[in-house]
């Protein structure tokens, strides 16, 4: 079956509710394609957050024997929906894009990890389907990701797939161990899964034809807080910021910031939203698009109090096997807290910094890490609500 390259124009666009439908729009899987050249030249990153160039994962694992294929939809983040989006509106392009993947590094085995309920449904639905007609080459075994915020870091995925508690590896035994029961492991986002679907059925130009030349492509971003019509939309990299939030219905009411990249992300000033989404862009504020979230923000809301917020809940979410973790993190809570409270005095703004600091680089895994990048974001982009907090006011509070 010959695809009109105008057929299909993103993720979204590929959505089918049954294995029929799949087939009308994408056409049949390309099996036996040089997947890892033509991914090298499509650019395509992993759309996890950490943005590694999936030709070279793949490169590495295909080395090794018996490799493992995870499909991560684990989406712990709290702000984030476009896994869940994709796995309910085409879970056979992910499908296509873990068989695909499995191929290329001659896996003996392929996992699905993805939380319970309506996804779960979803998927395991969409694989009936595919084994009542012998669609697949390898077998999928679904496996259910808890709740929780690292439940979806690789390693945590790793453990999960061997029945281990998902919480992720200390950076030691990451050195001394790899993938599941020592074997090689390929951990993909299951948007990135779908992406390579596309590019093996459509090609390295197809997919660069959005995006930038640095960065090709497109992402999900999930759009929420103060937007008319929050949801999931698919955007070019590079796209700035405040045409993503059109997307979604625009502004619904004045904005104060806008919190990018979700709980490990960074803030942008509502002065700045006309800022792209990319990682070049981005990287010079210390974010990066991230998992693909954007959070607007409201002048009607403290941004400390929304901020002491998400660092509470990042406390809470710590796998506590480290100090930075453990003690840390709960310490920069309570700081940021004090703060937004106005209960605080003038050496707090200076403590929460230095705990950020203390914590960065420190912990077992990159947790601490991202809960330090999204504090400095915090105290460098409300300023001003540092100044009016010390005195026992609040902006927000003295617009009401």
């Amino acid at each position: 079956m010959t695809i009109s390259l105008t057929e299909v124009q993103g993720l979204l666009d590929a959505a089918a509710p049954d294995l029929d439908t799949h087939q009308r729009l994408s056409g049949p899987v390309p099996w036996r394609r040089q997947l890892v050249p033509e991914l090298r030249e499509a650019g395509l990153t992993g759309r996890g957050g950490a943005g590694f160039p999936v030709w070279r994962k793949l490169s590495v694992v295909a080395q090794g024997r018996s490799a493992v294929v995870i499909g991560n939809g684990a989406e712990g983040e709290p702000a984030s929906s476009k896994d869940e989006t994709l796995l309910l509106r085409a879970p056979h392009l992910v499908l296509d894009g873990l068989q695909l993947a499995a191929e290329a590094v001659r896996a003996a085995g392929a996992y699905l990890y993805v939380p319970a309920g309506p996804v779960s449904e979803s998927v395991r639905a969409a694989l009936a389907e595919r084994v009542a007609r012998n669609w697949d080459a390898i077998p999928v075994a679904v496996v259910h990701s808890p709740e929780g915020f690292l439940s979806g870091q690789e390693s945590a995925v790793v453990a999960a797939i061997e029945g281990r508690p998902a919480v992720p590896a200390d950076r030691l035994e990451l050195t001394v161990r790899s993938g599941v029961r020592g074997r090689p492991t390929l951990v993909q986002n299951v948007e990135t899964l779908a992406h390579i679907a596309q590019i093996a059925r459509y090609g390295a130009g197809w997919f660069r034809r959005r995006g930038t030349a640095a960065e090709p492509g497109t992402f999900l971003v999930t759009v929420s807080g103060a937007v008319r019509t929050p949801g999931v939309h698919e955007v070019a990299i590079g796209t700035p910021l405040d045409a993503v939030l059109a997307l979604a219905g625009g502004p619904s009411a004045d904005l104060r910031a806008v919190l990018v990249g979700g709980y490990h992300g960074t803030w942008v000033p509502a002065a700045n939203v006309g800022i792209s989404l990319s990682r070049n862009e981005l990287g010079a504020i210390g974010g990066s698009p991230g998992a693909g979230v954007a959070v607007a923000l409201d002048t009607d809301h403290c941004g400390l109090s929304a901020a002491a917020d998400v660092v509470g809940y990042l406390a809470g979410q710590s796998a506590r096997q480290c100090g930075p973790c453990l003690n840390g993190l709960p310490a920069m809570a309570r700081a940021l807290r004090t703060l937004a409270a106005g209960e605080s005095t003038p050496d707090v703004p200076g403590r929460v910094g230095w705990l950020a600091d203390l914590v960065d680089g420190r912990g077992a895994c990159h947790h601490p890490d991202g809960a330090a990048r999204f504090v400095r974001s915090t105290l460098a982009v409300f300023g001003d609500e540092v100044a009016w907090h010390l005195r026992g006011e609040c902006a927000a509070r003295r617009k009401k």
